[in-house]
């Protein structure tokens, strides 16, 4: 061959090279367009931030399915992505157990769990006493309400926790339950009411049995509602302070109207002269202007200082001060299945959800007010404050 020229080996190994560089370039392209694709809905703080909101309340949501199906459970490494309601069967091949939330206070919007088939039936063998090994992917109803009750646990868990998060009164309502088979049957499951959602996986362990993922969709909005008021929280605090003085100061101010407009009606003087032009005749409810004039006055508005209170009111709130409270000091808390319930006997021991060292809970009428080391005096057991929750807290804790 000359030199100047390639043989058909070169020109083949060179024609290889270069579909290697294009699938490279191609595989570079997609990823890069999926992670723009998230960070067009999302932020790179928001991602976080939703994160660790996760991270926090699926943690307490591990702790109480550990309590449940007496195993080690660990709910860890949250993931953010973005998913279409299209993809959703792509991403779903295979049946899978949803288990739907929604927010009744706190926020508003939907929560969709997913769990695989597979590991809702050791969930729910587990629930029902069993060691979680013989198992299979046909859930019947018992097994479908152990699984819904176990959800409706963590769940409720993780909305304990988002209220600490956000310092605000979080609930859900009841769990729903259904096997999501996209393929099959698209309609059984309602979805979030989005185009987009937000994908925040787990990783899923329960002891030696469940190593897998435990999925959370939500839509786009939600979750941005979720960081704004983490970010935020003292704006939103003080919204939801604001329209709940509002509201109490107009139904007070009614009532007062309602208690005083029949006593102005009696104690209505004769009329001397004739209304002013610019009083519209229609405000008037009583008898027309010719027999009596209207009781018009000026629209009286609540002072938001703090009130001065007279000798009589004083001595009301003294009399307040008597009124015996229930002072409750609470150790910790658990639960146990009505199995290992029925086998307790004399000393048996019951763990509890606190550890060793950790502040008890002083609660007054069964509302938590602050928290506290436990001291022993003389032969009595008792307890230190050491932190007391703040006054706004506190007094929406005592409604």
């Amino acid at each position: 061959m000359n030199d100047d020229m390639l043989s058909q080996e070169e020109i083949n190994a060179l024609l290889s090279g270069m579909d290697d560089d294009n699938d490279e370039g191609e595989q570079t392209e997609d990823s890069s367009q999926t992670k723009l694709k998230v960070e067009n809905y999302l932020s790179g703080i928001e991602q976080d931030a939703l994160g660790e909101i996760g991270n926090i309340s699926f943690g307490s949501s591990a702790t109480a399915l550990s309590t449940l199906l007496n195993q080690k459970v660990d709910i860890t490494t949250p993931k953010v992505s973005i998913i279409s309601r299209e993809e959703l069967d792509q991403e779903f091949p295979k049946p899978h157990v949803a288990i739907s939330v929604q927010y009744t206070a706190g926020f508003e919007g939907m929560n969709l769990l997913v769990i695989k088939t597979t590991d809702a039936a050791i969930i729910a063998d587990l629930m029902l006493g069993y060691d979680g090994k013989n198992t299979s992917d046909d859930l019947g109803e018992m097994e479908i309400s152990a699984v819904q009750e176990a959800m409706n646990q963590m769940m409720g868990s993780a909305s304990t926790s988002m209220s600490t998060i956000f310092n605000k009164k979080v609930d859900i309502s009841p769990p729903g339950i259904d096997l999501l088979d996209l393929q099959e049957n698209p309609n059984k499951v309602k979805l979030p009411d989005e185009e987009i959602l937000v994908k925040i996986s787990f990783d899923l362990k329960v002891g030696d049995l469940i190593d897998s993922k435990i999925m959370q969709l939500v839509t786009v909005s939600f979750a941005k509602d979720m960081v704004e008021q983490l970010m935020n929280p003292d704006q939103a605090s003080e919204e939801v302070a604001i329209e709940e003085e509002k509201a109490v100061e107009q139904d007070q101010h009614q009532q007062h109207e309602n208690q005083q407009a029949p006593e102005h009606r009696e104690q209505a003087p004769a009329p001397q002269q004739q209304a002013p032009r610019s009083e519209p005749q229609h405000l008037s409810s009583g008898p027309r202007p010719s027999e009596r004039s209207a009781n018009v006055q000026p629209a009286a508005f609540s002072n938001f200082e703090a009130p001065v209170l007279n000798e009589n009111e004083a001595k009301n709130l003294d009399m307040l001060l008597d009124i015996p409270l229930e002072v409750t000091v609470e150790l910790g808390r658990t639960k146990r299945s009505i199995k290992e319930i029925l086998e307790l006997s004399q000393g048996s021991i019951v763990e509890l959800d606190k550890l060793a060292g950790e502040p008890v809970d002083i609660l007054v009428n069964h509302r938590l007010i602050a928290k506290g080391e436990v001291v022993v005096i003389d032969e009595n057991f008792g307890v230190r404050v050491t932190d007391i929750v703040s006054q706004k807290e506190r007094i929406h804790n005592l409604r």
